[in-house]
């Protein structure tokens, strides 16, 4: 299950998540209210962002589409969509309203209050224009489009019409996350995910079962002109309910819900992710109930990391998810963050594997015994020029990756463009460091890092006479092979 080929367009009601929490000891003085003492914040993207940090997370890549105020809580979402690996930012600015921020303040686990600073004004005909601009400057790359509906304004009627008019001509779905009550306004969209209490309002009928649910769902698909209606019920699932009479029920996995912000997000960002990339809508509907199961049992505004929907999905050990042949920090620190909450051993080896020998292959085999998932960092082109000289690499950067990657010791490959793979192991932590025997413990970059959480530094026997330099000589010593008139070159298979 790799998303890594697939784009998908975000539009909507773009917003600023502050969780500001402390700690609450007493009453305050001057009125019948709790005085809560701050001790940290964190800040992330919500609304349309948070469905964009969704498909990053889960290894697509999303173009993300929204209002800014010219103001303090603006600069800083552009700051985290820029340093978001996965997200490009089309973001519109306007002078016209704030950059719309929400602030939960918590105590002991649970939201004491919450400020929201917006505009309730409808969007203006000039910021209309530049949402449908920027819409249109990107959906040529684009495999779905996802509108997020918050009410707040982004997603207008105009709005809507440009974006189903621009799938429509390029033969691309719109999933809709809607908030308002009459569903024909996202008339000619591909698939709408309301909650069981929109779709009642909607429908304006009880849905207390799964038969009023299909029902509710077939009257507002056909009023709304929908190919689709993917209805979200919390703890029981979900239903989809298509306009070719098709119904697939999935039911929720049995967990404790610590917290539902954002489920719906996470819900048609892994909906709309898993159908760019070519599954049915029945066949995406598992997917995003899993990945929506998995971030309700985390606090906040959270998002799943692709191998925890892979596990909340059951896939055993022997198809688990691989990360695509070069993986990113964001990705890689994820996918170690799940294998240690897993009970988990990851090693780290890093170096420029050039031109791979047994040398190389007896180093991996050795690091992969001493840990459960083995994590391999190369030296960027760049970086094995500084080190080896400018005739250096031979092989460029992509092509070492796929060649790593394809080595059953190996579970995660990344690159590191620094001197030292210092700041990687810093983030990642693992739990077992891997060098060779060449090196002594003191020598060991990031050694008492890992040692100091915990971990342990492993030196691995050498094969004598193996080094990338070895064969290189050899190879121009030798000359070039003889050419040969059967089965192609020589050089074909190697």
């Amino acid at each position: 299950m790799d998303f890594s080929g697939s784009t998908v367009l975000c539009l909507g009601d773009l917003m600023l998540d502050r969780y500001a929490y402390g700690e609450i000891e007493r009453i305050s003085p001057e009125a019948p209210v709790p005085v809560l003492r701050l001790t940290r914040a964190t800040e992330m993207l919500g609304g349309a962002g948070n469905v964009a940090s969704n498909i990053a997370s889960l290894g697509g890549k999303a173009v993300l589409i929204g209002l800014l105020g010219s103001d303090a809580a603006g600069e800083v979402v552009r700051a985290i969509v820029a340093r978001t690996p996965g997200i490009i930012g089309e973001l519109v600015e306007t002078t016209r309203r704030p950059t719309i921020c929400k602030t939960r303040y918590v105590a002991s686990g649970q939201q004491v209050v919450r400020t929201d600073d917006e505009s309730r004004l409808a969007v203006e005909a000039d910021e209309e224009d530049a949402l449908v601009a920027a819409l249109n400057a990107v959906v040529a790359s684009v495999g779905a489009i996802v509108l997020s509906d918050y009410g707040k304004g982004a997603v207008s009627e105009g709005v809507i019409a440009a974006a189903v008019g621009a799938a429509r001509r390029r033969g691309i779905p719109v999933f809709v996350d809607p908030k308002a009550e009459d569903f024909t306004r996202y008339r000619g969209v591909t698939c709408l995910t309301p909650n069981l209490k929109e779709l009642a309002a909607a429908a304006r009928m009880a849905v207390g079962n799964e038969a009023s649910v299909i029902t509710a769902a077939r009257k507002v698909m056909a009023d709304a002109g929908a190919d689709a209606i993917l209805a979200t019920r919390s703890e029981k699932g979900m239903i989809l309910v298509e306009a070719n009479g098709a119904v697939t029920v999935v039911p929720a996995r049995a967990r404790e819900v610590f917290d539902v912000s954002g489920a719906g997000d996470t819900a048609i960002a892994a909906l709309a992710l898993a159908h760019a990339s070519g599954r049915s809508l029945a066949q995406a509907v598992p997917i995003a109930n899993a990945a929506a199961g998995v971030v309700v049992s985390k606090a906040g505004t959270a998002t799943p990391h692709i191998a925890e929907v892979m596990h909340e999905l059951g896939v055993g050990d022997e198809d688990r998810w691989q990360p695509p042949s070069l993986s990113t920090l964001t990705l890689t620190a994820g996918l170690v963050d799940h294998w240690k909450a897993l009970g988990l051993t990851v090693g780290f080896t890093n170096g420029c594997f050039d031109i791979v020998h047994a040398g190389h292959i007896a180093l991996l085999a050795a690091a992969r015994a001493q840990c459960d998932r083995l994590v391999v960092a190369l030296n960027t082109d760049a970086s094995v020029r500084i080190l080896k000289g400018p005739t250096r690499p031979i092989n460029s950067l992509e092509k070492r990756a796929q060649v790593i990657a394809a080595i059953r010791y190996v579970d995660c490959v990344l690159a590191f463009d620094e001197e030292t793979p210092l700041e990687l192991i810093k983030r990642l932590l693992p739990g077992v460091l891997i060098k060779g025997a060449d090196y002594t413990l003191d020598g060991v970059v990031g050694a008492e890092v890992v040692q100091t959480a915990g971990g342990r530094v492993y030196l691995a026997p050498l094969v004598d006479g193996q080094s990338t330099s070895n064969t290189v000589r050899q190879i121009r010593e030798r000359g070039p092979a003889p050419s040969s008139s059967v089965g192609g070159s020589a050089g074909e298979a190697g």
